[in-house]
């Protein structure tokens, strides 16, 4: 006689989990009827327990957990999906296939930036300077929309590995102009191999004309915006 009682736990193919419990009031084969269950696109985790007075010679419960073809089908048994699967209508938001690649992008190259000492403002610093010379530290927190606090512990940082230099403006003491130094240049120079490395990376399926592409329409969208933020912000 099998259990009259089945609990166990089981998922569906979204990964979401939940609780099973089956009761009869007759004798019933709950190996039989879950996986019946899985049948249908639904993967038992736990088997039935075997029952302590269950004669020697009664087949055991099968495992509920499917690994193979499921019994009276010809299909193969629906493993756990893998929970980093995009659902595919959210693959129609623009925004979010760009904060998806935009995250990525900038893991991996924070990950050869934090192999400098260094991180992503850091970078973004010294690339400003490069372009635009000596800077106010009040500028550079503008240019770069920062906290003029968290702008003041990104250059003390640059300062620190010889990056930067600071000095006062000599025609108003107040202020405090931030310098690339010649270590600094060549170390910019350096982290641009780094930038290149994480772009192949993120790109690897583009060939160079659609890199280029994407490059242009990337370009375009921020000019958009960039213009938009700048009417924006007049009174």
């Amino acid at each position: 006689m099998e259990h009259p009682v089945f609990s166990g736990t089981a998922h569906d193919p979204s990964g979401a989990r939940f609780a099973v419990v089956g009761i009869s009031n007759m004798p019933t084969d709950w190996a039989q009827v879950l996986r019946g269950l899985a049948g249908g696109d639904l993967t038992l985790l736990t088997a039935p327990p075997v029952p302590e007075a269950a004669s020697a010679s009664a087949p055991a419960p099968a495992s509920v957990e499917t690994t193979g073809a499921v019994a009276g089908t010809d299909r193969p048994a629906a493993g756990p999906p893998s929970l980093s699967m995009t659902p595919p209508s959210v693959l129609d938001l623009n925004a979010y296939l760009m904060y998806a690649l935009g995250k990525a992008a900038r893991r991996r190259l924070q990950e050869r930036l934090t192999a400098r000492g260094l991180r992503l403002w850091h970078l973004t610093v010294l690339a400003l300077l490069s372009d635009l010379g000596p800077q106010m530290k009040t500028v550079l927190a503008a240019r770069l929309d920062m906290n003029a606090s968290d702008l003041v512990r990104i250059v003390n940082d640059l300062v620190k590995t010889g990056y930067v230099d600071c000095e006062r403006d000599p025609e108003d003491r107040r202020r405090v102009v931030v310098r690339l130094t010649p270590e600094g240049g060549s170390a910019l120079a350096e982290l641009g191999a780094d930038v290149a490395s994480a772009d192949d990376e993120v790109l690897a399926p583009l060939d160079a004309e659609e890199r280029r592409l994407l490059s242009s329409l990337l370009r375009r969208v921020h000019a958009h915006l960039e213009a938009g933020a700048g009417t924006a912000a007049r009174p």
